[in-house]
């Protein structure tokens, strides 16, 4: 009876996720691509904000001081065991070199001890995943935009890990732009949160900074103009002894932002028609551009998903996700992985 109940347990797919791209070192453990067991998130942000940013060597001590009691406690919460798990997935890029390195060299002594698959998951992948996590059978065509502190991208899925990257920055990132004017705006890191609190009863149109579209029919974005023209008119108001008013300048930028990542998802919907839209990474928490996406997508008729606020930032919980789906096409990663941090889709 018990090798039974035993053979049973081993039809379950069981799959602990770990995350150490860049700040947070985090794990999960997930059931049948379905149920969350455990979550786990260890946060650097106090570690980095006397920095005003993320440190590589900083971010990568701190992974090797947490990674072994944020794996075991996501463990414990679940109630399991190394030998009751499937697969072992882990994040290999993109990121910081040496915080990938410690998750990757961490899940393959785990996996190798246990004797179960490693699955190498993409970041990027795990960032629009992180959606199924609250968003149950999302209807394919699914049209993506991916806006981080790293990459901003457009991606087409057809089927699950069937996608083309049909947009991509060309410089600064979504993400990146708000970190770097947050900073010259005295706000502090992490920007995105903080230049989203100052707008707030401040006049988007106080300032008429560019919304850089590119040659007709691009799908691809660029920030670092409007960037440039923040910083040029905090600049010239220095020089001249004139004092601004951030909420404006906060309200102004944040709005340049969300008009160009608007208008390039509907130019994509044009060319893609698709019965969904999915928001992903740490943008998608800007409650701004998720109401301006709403209010379009609506007029459309086009499912708009995006995920929870925890699920947005770097977790191990989308890891283990984008991971049950590869695990599902035996895809599983060779003993020598190593961590690429200038990984693309």
């Amino acid at each position: 009876m018990k090798e039974k109940q035993r053979m049973e347990a081993k039809q379950d797919i069981i799959i602990l996720g770990i995350e150490t791209s860049c700040d947070e070192t985090s794990a999960a453990v997930l059931l049948n691509g379905q149920e969350l067991k455990s979550h786990i998130i260890s946060s650097q942000i106090s570690t980095h904000q006397k920095y005003g940013g993320v440190v590589p060597e900083i971010a990568s001590r701190e992974h090797c001081v947490h990674i072994s009691q944020v794996v075991n406690e996501a463990l414990k919460q679940a109630g399991l065991q190394f030998d009751n798990l499937s697969a072992i997935a882990v994040t290999y890029g993109p990121g910081l070199v040496g915080s990938l390195l410690v998750g990757v060299s961490f899940a393959k002594a785990l996996a190798y001890a246990a004797g179960i698959p490693l699955i190498a998951v993409n970041h990027l992948e795990g960032h629009v995943y992180a959606n199924y996590l609250e968003h149950k059978n999302l209807e394919f065509p699914l049209l993506a935009l991916l806006a981080s502190g790293g990459h901003t991208n457009l991606i087409i899925f057809k089927g699950h890990l069937d996608y083309e990257v049909i947009g991509s920055t060309r410089d600064d990132a979504a993400g990146e732009a708000f970190d770097k004017i947050a900073r010259a705006l005295g706000f502090g890191y992490p920007g995105g949160p903080n230049i989203q609190k100052a707008a707030v009863g401040g006049n988007k149109t106080a300032f008429d900074f560019p919304r850089a579209m590119l040659e007709p029919g691009s799908l691809d974005f660029s920030f670092s103009g409007l960037k440039s023209s923040v910083l040029n008119t905090l600049n010239s108001a220095r020089m001249k002894g004139e004092s601004l008013n951030s909420s404006d300048l906060a309200a102004s930028f944040q709005a340049a932002v969300v008009d160009v990542l608007v208008q390039k998802t509907l130019k994509a919907l044009d060319r893609f028609p698709a019965k969904t839209f999915a928001l992903a990474g740490g943008v998608a928490a800007n409650s701004n551009l998720r109401e301006a996406l709403q209010k379009e997508l609506n007029l459309r008729e086009v499912r708009f998903v995006y995920p929870s606020p925890v699920y947005c930032t770097d977790n191990g919980a989308m890891i283990a996700l984008a991971g049950y789906y590869r695990y599902l096409k035996q895809d599983f990663a060779l003993w020598k992985l190593n961590a690429i941090p200038g990984l693309s889709l």
